[in-house]
């Protein structure tokens, strides 16, 4: 089993990503691989809804969308991170994510995700309810964890004195461990995946 991490820092060893590490590091000594997809500093278009979305996800491709579109296909679990900018996420990771839910939602039934939010200090509540909303409209169960899924630092390397934020990504990566565990043993069991009704799309605005 492997766990796809988003890092939707630009800064690619920041805070963001010493949290989603210490995840990493529970979730080997669960015996789960993992990943860290780093977005990086490019630009990264917004979804303008355009429904030109293809079999490999979004129909442009000069970013790297498509590329952890196609990862997340073979993945067995998730978790997206993101700093806080002004009280909410960074508005470059909510336009990849929202381009790859748009275009590709449906791989992510039925797979565990979790969020996580880096701050200096405020805001990381709003910006954590804000990234768990992609799982809720994806079918996807939620991992939880001791208290919500906050690291705060604002130089890199200042999340390292956050000895709370960091327990709370190793209880967050065990718990995500033992739902994708339970999940594994339902199919080996023959529990079938709940079939979901599609068609109906109810619009009061004319």
């Amino acid at each position: 089993m492997k766990v796809l991490m988003l890092n939707g820092s630009a800064n690619r060893n920041g805070n963001t990503y010493r949290a989603l590490k210490e995840i990493g590091i529970q979730l080997e000594k669960e015996g789960i691989e993992y990943e860290i997809f780093q977005m990086g500093g490019g630009a990264v278009r917004d979804c303008i809804g355009c429904r030109q979305c293809t079999e490999q996800g979004c129909i442009f491709t000069d970013d790297t969308v498509n590329e952890f579109i196609a990862k997340a296909k073979e993945a067995d679990g998730f978790v997206f991170g993101t700093p806080v900018y002004y009280a909410h996420p960074s508005g470059r990771v909510l336009s990849f994510l929202d381009r790859v839910f748009y275009s590709s939602g449906r791989i992510f039934a039925f797979k565990p995700g979790a969020s996580v939010a880096v701050a200096r200090r405020g805001g990381t509540s709003a910006s954590f309810d804000a990234m768990n909303k992609y799982f809720g409209i994806s079918q996807m169960p939620v991992a939880g964890s001791t208290y919500w899924n906050l690291v705060h630092g604002a130089k890199p390397g200042e999340a390292e004195l956050d000895a709370e934020g960091l327990q709370t990504m190793r209880n967050l990566a065990r718990n995500l461990a033992w739902m994708m565990k339970c999940f594994e043993k339902g199919a080996q069991a023959g529990i079938a995946l709940p079939q979901a009704e599609r068609g109906n799309s109810t619009n009061f605005i004319r």
